[in-house]
């Protein structure tokens, strides 16, 4: 079974031979290189060029993140499932303003659709959340009305705001009130997980994408410009409320984090090491819980269904299959 490794402790990163091993001052751990995915690095951690050569050769991807927990960017080793006839595909549907806009709505509808399962789900427990659910469910319909990218986004911002504006009672804890949305840096202990939270699910979908055919930096709902990768975040707003949202809930509910888990820095508040631990750990275990899906009669872990989802957009691009965004049922 492959796995991901997480490194929070500075040191090095280095290629023995056919194996790789990260080296401390005082310590070197030898790393499963046929086993592993990924290396998610927190740490100050120095890579040469003869690592990351033997990391492309094993298709291993590298993600890094800053002090402060912000993602920074990643080692994505040359493609090995490259297809020109998907890269033309996905640069057809871009291009296409119909087929594009119609692509970006779709994800911007799943997104919508499990933000409302999930505060479906609170309500069901007594969170008293329904006029905010109602607003939302109103506000969809103006999703269908849009003519443009810049008015989807403007949409899915007005809902995101209404959505945002439940946590407080969802959560109900003084420590961890939501206040507005902040980003760099966050301003407070929630903001401050959402973005960590965030940060992560990008990377996650980001793997995902380097198993299929399709190229990351063609995205739909986020335009293709400068940045390197548009796709994983497009796919990742299907993905938050489920994953991230439910799991910081679940972390705050059972007090599995605390105010002793942040840091308070000159413009901002972010999680300590400690903090980042418990909440890469519990993020783990989320993308590998199994659940069952109802269309194919078997269980299959988040982390499956992401992958599922690319290969849907994949066939919605190249065989005109209709692209129907996953809507979680739990």
């Amino acid at each position: 079974m492959n796995k991901d490794i997480y490194i929070f402790s500075n040191g090095e990163l280095k290629r023995k031979d056919n194996t790789l091993y990260f080296e401390t001052q005082d310590t070197k751990k030898y790393l499963p290189v046929e086993e592993i995915n990924n290396i998610w690095i927190f740490g100050e951690v120095d890579v040469n060029k003869r690592f990351l050569e033997f990391a492309a050769q094993k298709e291993i991807l590298l993600h890094f993140f800053n002090y402060y927990g912000y993602y920074v960017g990643s080692f994505y080793p040359r493609e090995h499932l490259n297809s020109g006839y998907v890269l033309l595909k996905q640069a057809e549907y871009y291009m296409n303003d119909d087929k594009r806009l119609n692509l970006a709505k779709k994800i911007i509808d799943g997104a919508f659709s499990n933000m409302l399962v999930v505060l479906r789900y609170y309500k069901s427990r007594g969170v008293e959340i329904e006029d905010k659910i109602n607003e939302i469910v109103d506000k969809k319909q103006d999703l269908e009305k849009s003519q443009s990218i810049e008015e989807v986004m403007a949409v899915e911002g007005n809902i995101r705001e209404v959505y945002y504006s439940c946590f407080d009672k969802i959560i109900n804890k003084p420590e961890f009130v939501f206040e507005k949305r902040s980003k760099r840096p966050p301003l407070n202990r929630l903001n401050a997980l959402i973005s960590f939270g965030n940060s992560l699910l990008y990377s996650a979908v980001l793997s995902e994408i380097y198993h299929t055919q399709l190229n990351p930096s063609i995205g739909y709902l986020h335009s293709t410009n400068n940045r390197k990768f548009t796709l994983n975040l497009d796919i990742a707003e299907i993905f938050k409320p489920s994953i991230i949202d439910r799991l910081i809930f679940s972390l705050l509910n059972r007090n599995q984090l605390t105010e002793d888990d942040f840091d308070e820095q000159l413009n901002g508040i972010i999680l300590n090491e400690k903090g980042r631990k418990i909440f890469v750990q519990e993020f783990q275990n989320k993308l590998d819980v199994t659940i069952n899906h109802p269309k194919l009669n078997q269980t299959v872990s988040y982390r499956r269904l992401i992958r599922m989802e690319l290969y849907k957009i994949q066939k919605h691009i190249t065989q005109d299959e209709e692209y129907n965004p996953f809507v979680a049922r739990w």
